[in-house]
């Protein structure tokens, strides 16, 4: 009776063995079956854990693991260039002693847009008008739709656009890790042309002569006429970038942001940014950020007067009257944007 007993219970837990051993296994190829025909999401160190609102993907996620076929290119594009932006400061670092922690009074031009998690550093003559009308339809909630509707000087009111630096450094730490970032480039010399051109030759600007060209005319001009040193309505271009390169310029503190560099006003060795657009694709790359965001097929990126536009061999003639010794030093203030952006060493200038 004993021995049938323990036979019993032997067989009783041989059989609980097998079965639990079954049920894993069975397991196991439910979970092997079910990976098979999930898709497999690339895992990147700047990916938003989870799905955006609304149940869809957000910018983060459509740029990285593109979903559409005809957006895949453009990933390996945008990849390349975050890499050079990488190399660049990765070589600025080790050739450099600098050190800086950024502070919120560096985030003023990084606008946000909370409802598409967003973050946009405008650089000035890089089309950042249209770009802030852009944001003011995004973040206007219904406000606005139509970006060429808001006038211009309205898109630069500092109170229609929120910017980073307005938040806590909690509450910027977290947007600068889980939101889309990106900003918009140009070849250096051409925006510092067309910089040039706009704020020292247009009568409208009488602003800029009053505070930027008067201080040019009076450290730069010998014999300068009384309306020249008080209006400052007719600075010349080889006197501007005098002041440029001035050492007592530099002492005065920051360049104005329409002719600092992209490095100072945007701080891509300290900030990751998904996407570095270029304003020789412009309306290509806007567009595609508006389809990463999901708006591309309500809001198009406003075309631009390209009979307007400050070109390179308009920025080749400017430069044909500057010394060599001022080229030299141009290059040398903006060698960074050059190397950083993949932008070539223009062959109109003399640097031997």
């Amino acid at each position: 009776m004993k021995q049938t007993l323990s036979e019993l219970l032997r067989m009783s837990r041989i059989c609980r063995m097998v079965f639990a051993t079954c049920l894993g296994s069975f397991i196991l190829v439910i979970f092997y079956f079910q990976s098979m025909f999930q898709p497999v999401m690339r895992r990147n160190p700047f990916m938003v854990d989870g799905c955006c609102r609304k149940g869809s993907r957000n910018a983060l996620q459509e740029l990285y693991n593109p979903t559409q076929l005809e957006l895949s290119g453009a990933a390996v594009l945008h990849q390349a260039r975050r890499d050079q932006v990488v190399d660049s400061c990765r070589v600025y670092s080790a050739s450099s002693r600098k050190r800086r922690v950024l502070t919120p009074g560096d985030l003023k031009h990084l606008v946000v847009d909370e409802d598409h998690e967003l973050i946009y550093c405008y650089v000035p003559k890089v089309a950042c008008t249209n770009w802030k009308r852009v944001m003011m339809v995004l973040t206007g909630r219904g406000k606005y739709s139509d970006p060429m509707e808001i006038p211009s000087n309205e898109a630069h009111v500092p109170s229609n656009l929120k910017t980073l630096n307005q938040y806590s450094i909690a509450e910027i730490n977290h947007r600068l890790k889980n939101y889309f970032k990106f900003l918009f480039v140009r070849e250096p010399f051409e925006r510092l042309v067309s910089a040039y051109r706009n704020k020292f030759t247009l009568k409208y600007n009488s602003s800029f002569h009053k505070r930027f060209g008067t201080r040019i005319v009076r450290r730069y001009r010998k014999n300068a006429t009384q309306d020249a040193l008080v209006n400052g309505a007719d600075v010349k271009f080889k006197e501007f970038t005098e002041y440029l390169v001035d050492p007592a310029t530099q002492r005065d503190g920051p360049l104005n942001e329409h002719w600092q560099t992209v490095y100072q006003l945007c701080h891509p060795c300290h900030i990751h940014y998904d996407l570095v657009g270029k304003y020789e694709t412009l309306e290509e790359d806007a567009n595609y950020v508006l389809r990463l965001v999901g708006v591309g097929n309500s809001l198009r990126f406003p075309s631009y007067a390209k009979s307007t536009r400050t070109t390179d061999t308009m920025t080749a003639q400017f430069f044909s009257n500057i010394s060599t010794q001022q080229q030299i030093q141009l290059y040398q203030l903006y060698k960074l944007d050059f190397l950083m952006f993949n932008y070539s060493t223009p062959s109109y200038l003399r640097l031997d």
